[in-house]
């Protein structure tokens, strides 16, 4: 039998050809891991990269680090070394790898040290891994290094053994990228050794590190757990390789244990064994399930207690698996050899011996084709296995008379057609109208009612046709062959249109709930807030199971009511206390279940894998068991989406607030460093002004006295234009600005502009192109005139001495047209949009003009209040910039002037 399955199955995986496929065109990653600093990493790096420059590869360094090692640093010269980026970072110049440098040389090789290294802020990656990502994305080959403690899942492990947290980690799927893993390893005897030589840190920090972190008990669980990261990464990488190359096995590189459960009551003890049996063997284990025909006659406390064994496997850190088809050993044996499981476990067989070699067993089959699988015969204890505490489920549907009635209509019906026909046809062929019966009966009905219709369609066949008729006697032999036949006929062909009534049954059950669930996880996927999750996951498990759902999530420490279908917030004391308990328990409580069963519903809590997110209530109108095992079976589906939505919903959450939060810090200290220069510069004028006419105003001329009261009065107005717009921002961001407008002339407006901006502007040539009949603007004059303001200030500070600044006015259609030109260097096309954000300043040749950058913001907040629109531009004739203002022209009815 295994060499027929090797003769069907010998195609490649389609997954593991799509994970090669995804490689292609990308550069090959090799990390050399190791389990603490000063394992010689960097050094066995290096010593690959000039093995492979050896070879004629073009090989570069990245970045490096030597830290002082002399024996590094030998090995680094010869190399060709890409110059670093440097970056400013709080007054330090930082030092990071240079990508668009390495993408620009275009190595075969490069070389990247520290892996998990955060790169400094204005970088364009935060992270070192994300910059080996880009590089190998571009064709370009990888070596880095990493120890095991910057691994993402084993932090926690890490954190318990060395009492020490590592900040900096890179995801698993980064290891799991790798196309080569070499572990660098050493005994802690050794790598002491090295410490205490000086080889590692200086010697004041080798005696605190040794005392610290570098003891022998932590580096010897370090070093098993970067053994272990990498034995796992292996056997990945040799069932991807078999899967990809249609290779059979098992390949006993690696320890792989399959249990195979069904409804039996031992399959809960063969989950647990196999978990047991994986950790002896340091292996990864999984249980399956294969669902055949027969499964469809299941029970529900069968197919409870198959469910609840996969759930179990989970739980204990397994996989799942389960697959149909028509021949158990057959598909247990193609999913083992399909995924190199070499251990399988499976219950002892507890049929009689006839059963055994009418009905086959599982588990002798096994052993025949298992081949080189070991197959592991476990007897269980055999005992039920106690229901979920706390959900009471229905039980299996009750008798039904109707379905036998209708059996018995069916055969009836038969007997007179039979009667019809028996003047003209041989009695041989009344036989195939009763056995229509039987295949109607066993269609609508299913197997027990067709089974009921055989027997009485072969009593009425032998009472009403064969000969003595009207008596339950049967005179000719052949007429005994002929019932005989006939009996057996019927019960086949009712068995198998039992069969098929109930595989067509199962399959049009299971497209429902699929469809349930796919609609219902759409439904899911597009809502974009809490309560859209909240109301559509009520409405879902209330239609799918027909129950009355509420939805309650922790507020401040306690459980409230957030949505409800149909909608009913009220709940009685009972119920606020089974749901507390549910929430703070993580068990189910209220009706039916072991804790406050007095409550009117049953609560049960919402949770992913991460942590708990909610409780939800099911109540119903009927009496007894609130849910079935397959209602049950569907609502921790349910559940499950729904925790996950509202996770996700909690997590964007939690990532905008993040954002918020960064945005108020990065505001912040613009803010400070704006006040340090724009409060300190004008007060320091002022001060030193003012100290120089109180000590020395006796011995001053006239001149030198206006000149320092001058210096005073212009240092003052740009104290009080600074203060003037922190006050109008504040009042921008608060929602308080509301224009009080009124009909008035854009001229006026601009004179008072320039009246107050005339100090300013005193070394630029302004010219004003507005022509005297534009109608009237309903506008706030305070506002328009703060917003020319601004702009002509801003216009002076990047506009050369001697320059023009030109205002241009004109109506296209129903707007006013309002335009600042000036002749400076222009903005930047990336920064267009940028100039209206608060405290954001366009940066020009390394130098960033003094200011706080909120005039421009400021600038658009008055004039959207007022209904118009501003925008940046640069000049096409030449280098200067443009700012353009629309605003909105009165109707006639409300502008006498037009």
């Amino acid at each position: 039998m295994t060499e027929a399955f090797q003769r069907t199955e010998n195609r490649p995986s389609p997954d593991a050809l799509l994970e090669t496929a995804s490689k292609e065109g990308q550069g090959r990653l090799k990390i050399f891991l190791g389990a603490a600093p000063g394992v010689g990493k960097t050094y066995e790096m290096l010593l690959a990269g000039r093995a492979r420059i050896a070879d004629g590869v073009d090989a570069v360094i990245g970045i490096v680090e030597t830290h002082g090692r002399k024996e590094t640093e030998a090995l680094v010269a010869g190399f060709e070394i890409v110059p670093r980026m440097r970056v400013d970072y709080r007054g330090r110049t930082l030092e990071e790898m240079d990508i668009d440098a390495i993408l620009a040389r275009r190595p075969q090789l490069v070389l990247v040290d520290e892996l998990a290294h955060t790169d400094a802020p204005g970088s364009r990656h935060p992270k070192r891994y994300l910059d080996v990502q880009e590089i190998l994305s571009k064709g370009i080959d990888v070596y880095t290094t990493l120890n095991i403690q910057h691994v993402e899942s084993l932090n926690d492990v890490v954190a318990q053994i060395t009492r020490i947290r590592v900040r900096e980690t890179v995801p698993d799927s980064i290891i799991d990228r790798a196309d080569d893993i070499e572990i660098i390893d050493i005994t802690p005897d050794d790598l002491i050794k090295r410490l205490n030589e000086g080889k590692v840190y200086l010697p004041k920090t080798a005696r605190r590190a040794i005392r610290n972190y570098f003891s022998p008990g932590n580096l010897t669980a370090l070093r098993e757990l970067a053994l272990r990261r990498t034995a796992q990464r292996v056997d990945d990488q040799l069932l991807s390789h078999m899967q990809a190359n249609a290779i059979h096995g098992p390949w006993a590189a690696g320890e792989r244990v399959l249990a195979c459960v069904d409804e039996h009551p031992r399959s809960a003890a063969l989950v647990r064994y196999a978990r047991r049996q994986a950790d002896r063997m340091r292996g990864s284990w999984a249980a399956l399930y294969i669902e055949d025909a027969a499964a469809a006659a299941l029970g529900e406390v069968d197919k409870d207690r198959i469910a609840a064994s996969l759930r179990l496997a989970e739980r204990l850190g397994g996989e799942a698996v389960t697959l149909s088809g028509q021949n158990v050993v057959q598909e247990i044996l193609r999913y083992a050899m399909a995924n190199n499981y070499n251990h399988i476990v499976v219950g002892k067989p507890d049929k009689p011996r006839w059963r055994e070699m009418l009905e086959g067993s599982i588990a002798h089959d096994l052993i025949r084709v298992a081949g080189d699988i070991g197959v592991h015969v476990i007897s269980g204890d055999g005992k039920e296995p106690a229901p979920p505490r706390g959900v009471a489920l229905a039980q299996t549907r009750r008798f039904e008379l109707a379905p036998y009635i209708w059996s018995l209509a069916y055969v009836g019906i038969a007997t007179g057609v039979g009667t019809l026909l028996f003047r003209f046809l041989d009695v041989r062929n009344i036989a195939l109208v009763f056995l229509i019966a039987v295949l109607a009966s066993a269609e609508t009905w299913g197997l027990r009612p067709a089974l009921f219709s055989s027997v009485v369609s072969a009593f009425a066949f032998n009472f009403f046709f064969l000969q003595p008729l009207y008596t339950l006697d049967i005179g000719d032999p052949e007429s005994v062959i002929a019932f005989s036949f006939f009996l057996g006929v019927a019960v086949i062909a009712s068995n198998l249109a039992g069969r098929v009534q109930r595989q067509i049954a199962l399959a049009r059950r299971r497209a429902r709930t699929t469809e349930g669930l796919y609609q219902f996880s759409k439904k899911l996927t597009r809502a974009g807030t809490l309560e859209d999750v909240l109301w559509a996951s009520a409405y879902q498990i209330a239609s799918m199971l027909q129950v009355r759902v509420v939805i309650l999530l922790p507020d401040e420490g306690k459980i409230a009511v957030r949505a409800g279908y149909p909608p009913d917030d009220t709940l009685v004391d009972a119920d606020i206390a089974a749901a507390q308990w549910a929430w703070e328990h993580d068990r189910p409580a209220g009706r039916g279940a072991d804790t406050l069963p007095g409550a009117r519903r049953l609560y049960m809590p919402l949770k992913t894998g991460r942590t708990k997110v909610g409780v939800v209530g099911l109540d119903n109108d009927r009496q007894g068991p609130l849910l079935t095992p397959e209602e049950q079976r569907l609502f921790d589906a349910l559940a499950d989406q729904t925790a996950l939505a509202i996770e996700r919903i909690e997590l964007v959450a939690d990532v905008d607030k993040a954002k918020l939060a960064a945005e108020a810090d990065r505001l912040r200290s613009a803010l400070l460093t704006s006040i340090s220069h724009d409060l300190k510069t004008p007060l320091a004028g002022i001060m030193g002004a003012a100290g120089t006419l109180r000590d020395y105003s006796a011995s001053l001329p006239d001149t030198a006295r206006a000149e320092l009261l001058s210096t005073v009065v212009d240092e003052s107005d740009r104290l009080n234009r600074f203060i003037a717009n922190l006050l109008d921002m504040t009042r921008l961001e608060s929602g308080a600005t509301e224009p009080n407008v009124s009909l008035n002339f854009i001229g006026d407006i601009i004179g008072t502009a320039l009246r107050r901006t005339a100090k300013i502007l005193v070394d630029r040539q302004v010219a004003v192109d507005v022509p005297a009949d534009l109608p009237m603007l309903k506008v706030d004059p305070v506002l328009l005139e703060q917003v020319l303001f601004n702009l002509l200030d801003n216009a002076a500070k990047y506009a050369p001495r001697a320059s023009e600044i030109r205002i241009r006015g004109w109506r296209d259609d129903g707007d006013m047209v309002l335009q600042v030109i000036d002749e400076g260097p222009g903005i930047p096309q990336g920064d267009l949009e940028r100039v209206f954000d608060t405290f954001y300043r366009v940066r020009k040749q390394d130098h960033v003009q003094a200011g706080t950058g909120l005039g421009l913001s400021i600038c658009r907040g008055f004039v959207e209040a007022m209904g118009g629109t501003i925008r940046a531009g640069n000049r096409t004739d030449r280098t200067g910039a443009v700012f353009t203002i629309r605003l909105p022209v009165p109707g006639a009815a409300d502008n006498p002037e037009s």
